[in-house]
């Protein structure tokens, strides 16, 4: 009969076959593993939910495009500026400031240039030599610093040079489809100081964790937990085991139809919130608030901003 099974055969049910099927098709493959994030932006996710760009008082940023690879920007601050203060309660003067910028970006070259009435010159250069070696140039103040990106296959590595004798390198690599792992050295000839630090990141469609320890105290933590395309939510806790200093804080990163808005709490009792309104194409309105209640240190904003940021594009 056709409905019967030869003798000394087993049957296969469709569902383990499928199953079967399925993890041989899932079965990394370490010759062919994805490039790694730059150490820098090892969690990237998490500071932009936890660390916006808080500001005080009221800002106003206006970009123009002169064609698709120059523009000109002019930005406007009126707020108090802290100054350091042995006592418990922040000190604050009024400031006010306009800084001048100018842009040139091009898919292998990027120049960046802001002058302030301050006095103070800010520059950035980024040249892509290759379609994997990068070589940057951030001079600013009395400082600047050049560092040399190589992109590998399935790696990532860096090395910086700065002034006051500071040099540093730092290596990601890419062990499974989800995990990174990676390591950093500097000497800062200046000061007489020298570092070494490990990192590791974990990375799904759902979910983001990294980790970082340094010979100078520091370790950092931070999850991410994206809820939804719209909807993540964060933590870190960061701890000196050197001064013994401890903090640890929770936010969320709520991106709207108009707006994406921003927000976090932490150990010490400072609460942050920042929105960011889009009223029209090239248009947005910020608000921005920041209540320390154990300093009594209270920071409100409001900001419009006009035209795109060449950063952001």
């Amino acid at each position: 009969m056709a409905g019967l099974v030869p003798p000394g055969t087993t049957a296969i049910p469709a569902e383990a076959s499928k199953t079967a099927h399925t993890k041989a098709e899932e079965k990394t493959d370490y010759m062919n593993l994805p490039c790694p994030i730059p150490f820098e932006e090892l969690q990237r996710e998490a500071l932009m939910s936890l660390k916006p760009e808080t500001f005080e008082g009221l800002r106003f940023d206006f970009t123009k495009g002169l064609n698709q690879k120059f523009s000109l920007s002019h930005s406007v601050f009126m707020g108090p500026t802290e100054i350091p203060s042995q006592s418990a309660e922040t000190i604050k003067i009024p400031t006010a400031h306009y800084e001048f910028g100018a842009n040139f970006i091009d898919p292998n070259l990027m120049l960046i240039g802001r002058v302030l009435t301050d006095g103070r010159v800010n520059a950035r250069v980024k040249w892509d030599l290759t379609d994997n070696l990068s070589l940057t140039n951030e001079p600013h103040m009395s400082h600047g610093m050049v560092n040399f990106d190589y992109k590998g296959k399935d790696y990532r590595s860096q090395f910086q040079m700065g002034n006051g004798a500071l040099f540093g390198a730092s290596y990601i690599q890419s062990v499974t489809p989800h995990l990174s792992l990676a390591g950093e050295v500097f000497w800062a000839g200046q000061h007489r100081k020298s570092g070494l630090g490990y990192a590791a990141r974990y990375e799904t469609d759902k979910m983001v964790a990294a980790g970082q320890v340094a010979s100078t105290g520091m370790v950092a933590l931070s999850y991410v937990q994206k809820v939804s395309e719209k909807v993540s939510l964060a933590s870190d806790f960061m701890y000196n085991y050197m001064t013994r200093d401890v903090t640890a804080s929770v936010g969320y990163d709520y991106i709207l139809r108009q707006c994406r808005l921003r927000g976090k709490i932490d150990s010490n009792g400072c609460t942050t919130a920042y929105l960011e309104e889009r009223l029209n194409m090239g248009l947005n309105f910020i608000l921005s608030a920041e209540i320390d209640h154990s300093k009594k240190d209270y920071k409100f904003g409001f900001g419009l901003t006009v035209g795109f940021n060449p950063l952001e594009l």
